[in-house]
């Protein structure tokens, strides 16, 4: 009963057709329900409501990125974080988060003059406020904190408080040392100067990125609509969606913490998602205007069909975000805070603000078309070619001519074009076979940022494995011989280098292990499980790059199995609702998941094995974050079913309305394929615009989802949904007896539109196209005597 809701309350709003029979013989135009009606009769209030919202919004955003953090990848409730958190409380000094490269020159950092510069900034910076635990090489002689060409050293300390209080003080200090100091160049690095660069230059692409998406977008829906007028009605529902979701996630940061990553996603799906619903629902108002009904009509179809779908496509793309929730990593859970409220804000705004503003448009919403100039050329050529290529000239429905054609060919060669096209999509997958996990780190950053330069140094020049050390914890009381015998025993484990300490505090001790192998490899991986399964006289408690690490794959590999079963129920109900049939969204879900393979595999190919890393400018580590892949399932799944509802809505509408299995799959993909494809691209642009940015982690999800949603828009749905359709014929629609009737009482259907269709609607037109025969294209308005149409009215998409 849970998902009868989006019904009952579809039907109470009028975006509801009511029970729906296939088939019928009754010719039913359900009149306009509550919603419909308020929207048509008072567009202006409508408007100026939804105005006053967004201004509030934009009020109540302001300054969200400054409340956002650049972390979130570890699960709070693991034994590395409570590690880490002790660890800082007891011993601050032995984790600091701050480190100043001196580089000292020919002379070394054994120079007089060198130390006592070095000396001196180390007195200084122990005198900061915000800052403890500083030492430095020149002090402790410890060999880790000298590079082995003996001509750098590190100054280390602490940095107190949370995220921002802790980048607050780091602004404050760093330009006091950063620079020449007499004989010595000084160079800020440390955990979190690297997230502080990370996170001012995330802010900085995100702006680069919108000034690019925008324009761009806007000279493609141009092209796609024609009217400007048109074009610009997908771009202020994506802003208002955006504006909206910063104020959302501006009170969130008033309770929980929020990654700033998460605002890519926002502007990528406000915009992205925007552009589709208005792309539908501008279409579905165009061709209602194009077969002779007036506006108001016209509106209350295009809300009670596309407005339907609207809303379906938006549950659906909004479950597969929440997924998210079930993650225990804040950076997770904060894209699912934005992408849910996104989705319903772009969604709302579709349904209030777009029917709103095409009432007060109507026929004005084809006005500036700037395609009219390319369409009198072709008149005139055609007057010229003879008075039989005038009124019926077949370059006005070109698109959809083209799609009919694909269509045709696909479902004549269904088997040759199923078992290729799944083929294909599974080869380009296997990349992913040979995924390895790492965390995040510097080298997310671009090559010159201060911090990445600063730990590459560390990482290039200094002896041992810098920031890759196991530190255990140790609490309770326990004796001198005690901590000796047990550091015996962590030293004989495989895969140790050495073990310094201990050093202890009262009833608090702390070892640090480093390991012979890689930070964060596999043989670090297993020492981290040795050393939690070694016995201790007192309690011991593990963390490092490696703990956390292990912590984090063994969170995700817990609870991906119920984020994937949240995702496959909740959409396989949508998808029962919406089509009434058992295969459908079975189908749905596994060619969707097909549609995901082509970016994983890149995902690895790319971004792990560092292929096309010179051209895309990032540095490969050999692995991928391990949130990563997470969340780009979440997203590319969300948008594929966001494309399979809009075109599985229209194929639904036409085989209710003739029973023609074959018939229905070619006049829906005829009617949306355009439309998908141009979705599609203009997302893909604003997800490339994205992928332009600087850190690695934004750039793999931007062009990773972008080269998703054109692989599920150009293959997917173009060859592989009408391949299989055509090979399972009519048994696609069956369901057992039950679930029909729970379909009868609680689905929903595109159209609600039963019978014959009336002459000149669009439904009679695509039968006609269907057949081969002539038609205006206009759903019967007469052409003049020179061959122009009295209103060009073009649908988008064909």
């Amino acid at each position: 009963m849970a998902m009868a809701d989006p019904c009952c309350l579809l039907r109470g709003t009028g975006l509801g057709g009511g029970e729906h029979h296939p088939m019928s013989d009754v010719n039913h135009e359900p009149g306009p329900g509550g919603w419909t009606r308020f929207v048509t009769a008072r567009p202006r209030l409508s408007l100026l409501l939804a105005l006053v919202v967004t201004a509030l919004a934009v009020f109540a955003g302001s300054g969200v990125a400054d409340r956002m953090g650049s972390g979130g990848w570890e699960d709070p409730d693991a034994q590395s974080t409570y590690a880490t958190e002790a660890l800082d409380r007891e011993f601050p000094a032995a984790r600091p988060n701050l480190l100043l490269l001196v580089g000292a020159g020919p002379e070394g950092v054994d120079d007089p003059s060198v130390a006592a510069e070095a000396e001196r900034l180390t007195e200084r910076l122990a005198g900061e406020e915000g800052v403890t635990g500083v030492g430095s090489y020149w002090r402790t002689k410890a060999p880790g904190l000298r590079a082995e060409d003996g001509r750098e050293a590190l100054i280390a300390a602490r940095i107190e408080g949370d995220e921002k209080t802790a980048a607050g003080v780091l602004e404050r200090v760093a330009p006091e040392y950063r620079g020449t100091h007499g004989p010595v160049e000084v160079s800020v690095g440390g955990p979190v100067a690297v997230m502080h660069d990370m996170e001012t230059i995330i802010q900085e692409d995100l702006l680069r990125a919108e000034m690019i998406a925008l324009p761009v977008t806007l000279v493609l829906l141009v092209m796609v609509f024609g009217s400007a007028v048109a074009a610009l009605l997908p771009l202020g529902i994506g802003i208002v969606a955006i504006l909206g979701t910063n104020a959302v996630l501006r009170g969130l940061t008033e309770f929980t913490d929020v990654s700033v990553f998460a605002q890519n996603l926002t502007t990528a799906l406000g915009l992205g998602l925007a552009i589709d619903y208005a792309l539908f629902i501008v279409r579905r108002f165009r061709e209602e205007l194009a077969a002779g009904a007036q506006p108001r009509e016209a509106m209350a179809t295009t809300v009670r069909t596309a407005g339907r779908t609207v809303l379906f496509s938006a549950l659906t793309v909004a479950v597969s975000l929440a997924a998210m929730l079930v993650f225990p990593q804040y950076f997770l859970r904060s894209f699912a805070y934005a992408g849910i409220a996104v989705v319903l804000l772009a969604a709302a705004a579709a349904l209030v603000l777009l029917p709103a503003a095409l009432m007060l448009l109507g026929d004005r919403v084809n006005a500036l078309d700037l395609r009219k100039l390319f369409r009198r050329g072709r008149r005139q050529r055609a007057r010229e070619a003879g008075p039989s290529h005038t009124a019926t000239d077949p370059s006005d429905d070109a698109d959809g001519v083209r799609w009919a054609r694909v269509v045709r060919l696909v479902m004549r060669r269904a088997p040759v074009f199923a078992v290729a096209t799944t083929a294909g999509l599974v080869l380009l997958g296997l990349p992913f076979l040979g995924v390895r996990f790492g965390p995040a780190d510097d080298r997310q950053l671009p090559h010159d940022a201060e911090s990445h330069v600063v730990q590459q140094h560390i990482r290039d020049g200094f002896p041992g494995s810098p920031g890759g050390g196991l530190d255990v914890f140790a609490e309770g009381a326990a004796a001198p011989e005690d901590y000796a015998d047990y550091r015996k025993r962590i030293e004989a484990l495989p895969g140790v280098l050495r073990v310094d300490g201990p050093l202890v505090s009262g009833e608090h001790a702390v070892f640090t292990v480093l390991p012979e192998e890689e930070a964060v490899g596999e043989e670090s991986q297993r020492l981290v499980h040795d050393l939690r399964a070694e016995p201790a006289p007192f309690e011991t408690s593990v963390t490092g790059a490696a703990a956390m690490l292990v912590d984090s794959k063994d969170a995700i590999g817990e609870r991906l199995p119920w984020a994937a079963a949240v995702i496959a129920v909740v959409t396989l109900l949508l998808v029962f609702l919406l089509t009434g049939s058992v295969r459908i969204p079975l189908q749905a879900v596994v060619l969707n998941g097909l549609s995901l393979t082509a970016m994983f595999g890149a995902v690895v190919w790319v971004f792990q094995e560092g292929h096309l890393s010179g051209p895309l400018s990032f540095t490969a580590t050999g692995a991928i974050e391990t949130t990563l892949p997470v969340l780009m399932f979440c997203v590319a799944f969300g948008l594929s079913m966001d494309y399979g509802v809009f075109l599985l809505s229209r194929i639904k509408e036409e085989y209710d309305r003739t029973g023609d299995h074959e018939h229905a799959v070619a006049f829906g993909l005829r009617r949306t394929g355009g439309l998908i494809t141009a979705a599609a691209v203009i997302l893909a642009v604003v997800m490339v615009a994205i992928g332009n940015s600087r850190v690695t982690n934004t750039k793999m999800l931007g062009l990773g989802i972008a080269l998703a949603v054109l692989v599920d828009a150009m293959v997917v749905r173009s060859l592989l949904v009408p391949s299989v359709m055509k090979l399972t014929g009519k048994a696609t629609w069956w369901a057992p007896a039950p679930l029909r009737a729970i379909h009868a009482r609680f689905g929903l259907s595109e159209g609600g539109i039963s019978g014959p269709a009336p002459a000149g609607s669009i439904a009679q037109r695509g039968d006609a196209e269907e057949r081969g025969e002539p038609t205006s294209g206009d759903g019967g308005r007469a052409v003049d005597g020179d061959g122009d149409r009295d209103r060009d009215t073009v649908p988008v998409g064909g």
